[in-house]
């Protein structure tokens, strides 16, 4: 097997020599053999361990693709198996929670549409409950979990619930349904108030499908970087 220098494998990529000193550190690469004066070896299985890390980032992250390397240098196939097929069934829920955020978004379109506009009028917490035909405790439960903000009168105290509120509401109401949890439902309700509205949070899911799609494609080189290698560390 060739022998390398640490520039020969930065070239490739575009990295500096320290860049690859710390990868081997890390344990993203096998341990090299140095010279009697302490110059690092690298072999040909360096720079396969390499380009199998870099591929591997895009798809699992920075984190996970270095637990996944070094799980094979530690002759741990099973543990890179499971965090590789964790992040496959963490892409699979990515993709079912937006496409029943889209179904959330259309039917919000579609009630808007059938009834205009909602009213600029605020409602009580029972007025909003009944609205939804939940209970007051839950919607005081959103509101811990960040789903709701409503805004307190000044002379009461009490809770009115805005459009913006009615809005986020009506689609938390609709995850709950479809057995989302609240903390996953508190994510989408702050896409959409980055989004600014529905209408906007359309543009944003539409970005969000192409990093999923970004993402599988990525998955699928990796694993083909990830069976290479893993089958040259066991020759």
């Amino acid at each position: 097997m060739r022998t390398l220098r640490p520039s020969d494998l930065a070239r490739e990529h575009g990295l500096s020599t320290q860049a690859v000193r710390n990868y081997e550190q890390d344990g993203c690469l096998p341990p090299a053999e140095r010279t009697p004066t302490g110059y690092r070896i690298y072999t040909d299985l360096h720079a396969s361990a390499l380009r199998t890390y870099l591929t591997s980032i895009p798809a699992y992250g920075h984190a996970n693709a270095g637990h996944i390397m070094r799980a094979l240098h530690a002759d741990d196939l099973d543990k890179a198996l499971t965090i590789i097929d964790t992040s496959h069934g963490q892409l699979l829920r990515d993709r079912e929670t937006l496409t029943s955020v889209r179904r959330a978004v259309d039917h919000l379109a579609a009630e808007s549409d059938s009834r205009a506009t909602i009213s600029d009028d605020t409602r009580t917490i029972g007025e909003l409950a009944h609205q939804l035909r939940v209970t007051p405790a839950t919607l005081r439960a959103w509101e811990t979990a960040g789903i709701l903000t409503p805004a307190r009168d000044p002379a009461t105290g009490y809770r009115r619930y805005g459009r913006t509120d009615l809005r986020d509401a009506e689609l938390a109401h609709l995850l709950r349904r479809g057995h989302y949890r609240l903390d996953h439902i508190a994510g989408v309700i702050n896409q959409i108030r980055a989004a600014g509205s529905t209408e906007g949070l359309a543009t944003a899911l539409d970005s969000w499908q192409a990093t999923l799609t970004t993402q599988g494609v990525a998955m699928l080189d990796a694993a083909a970087a990830l069976s290479r290698y893993s089958a040259a560390l066991r020759r």
